[in-house]
């Protein structure tokens, strides 16, 4: 068997099984069960400093 035939059928089927099961691992990581807080907290880390809303023109300050 030439290497490319082998490289070929090494990528085709346990590559593939191993880039699948990486995926599914990935995504029962984000969304298991102790990281909807964390979620939450990187969600809403955006608002954590205002204290009132943004002026509606802030461009038309008059001094």
């Amino acid at each position: 068997m030439e290497t490319y035939s082998f490289l070929r059928h090494l990528a085709d089927s346990w590559f593939l099984l191993a880039m699948t099961l990486g995926f599914l691992g990935l995504c029962v990581w984000a969304f298991r069960p102790g990281s909807r807080a964390m979620h939450q907290e990187v969600a809403n880390s955006i608002f954590r400093n205002d204290s009132r809303p943004a002026d509606a023109n802030p461009a038309k300050k008059e001094a």
